[in-house]
Parts: C-alpha cells; structure tokens; sequence
C-alpha cells in the first residue's frame, strides 16, 4: 500500500483529506506542521506528501527544501495543498521541487484528478 503523509496545521483540514486518501488506497500519516513532517521523513519516507504552506513552526517551503536535500528527499511526490493561490507562489513552489499544486478548498475529486496528473493514480 502506497503511503502519504498530511502536513497540515488544521486538524479539520487532515481529517478530511484523510478520508479523501484512505478511499484513494493510501495508508496516511499525519503531521501539524514542516519539523514534525521532517521527522516522519526521516524515520519512513512516504510514496506522497500533501503539503501546507502556512504552518508555524517550519512553514511548507522550509520543508520542501529541506526535505529535498535530505538522502531520498527527491523521492516523494510532494502536492502543496493551500490558500496561496498567487501565480508567483505556484512557481516557487514548483521551482523548490513540488510536484503538483491544489487550492484549498478542495474535494476528493480534485486531489484525485491532481494525483493522477503527478502519476500517483
């Protein structure tokens, strides 16, 4: 089973992905925000991260590029899902290394449709 870890300061926004991802197949872990995400990648480096942006502690690009530069940090798919919807953000984003982009809101049918358009489906 293809693993996906949450990265999201909202407990209401992890669960409802969760839900969204355990029908898609994934097995999930969770973290409230980019250091907490670090250690899970450390410890099990996921299939797929769904990355917030704005998280305290180490925000969503802190993480990305620190994850990018860990051994097997080039691994995971990364999707940010997030309220930063400004083209500038998005280019950044891809630029750092993500490989697909959701904003929120979202439903099952649009993080399928963006999974499948990162090869995840």
């Amino acid at each position: 089973m293809k693993t996906c870890l949450l990265v999201d300061d909202s407990r209401v926004i992890r669960k409802v992905a969760r839900r969204i991802l355990e029908d898609l197949g994934y097995e999930i872990a969770e973290a409230s925000d980019g250091l907490e995400a670090l250690a899970w990648c450390r410890a099990a480096m996921p299939d797929v991260i769904l990355l917030d942006w704005n998280m305290p502690v180490m925000n969503g690009m802190e993480f990305l590029r620190t994850l990018r530069a860990e051994p097997g940090g080039d691994t995971p798919k990364v999707v940010f899902c997030t309220v930063e919807s400004h083209p500038d953000r998005i280019r950044e984003a891809l630029a750092a290394g993500a490989t697909e982009y959701i904003m929120k809101p979202f439903d099952g049918d649009i993080i399928a449709a963006k999974f499948e358009m990162a090869g995840l489906a």
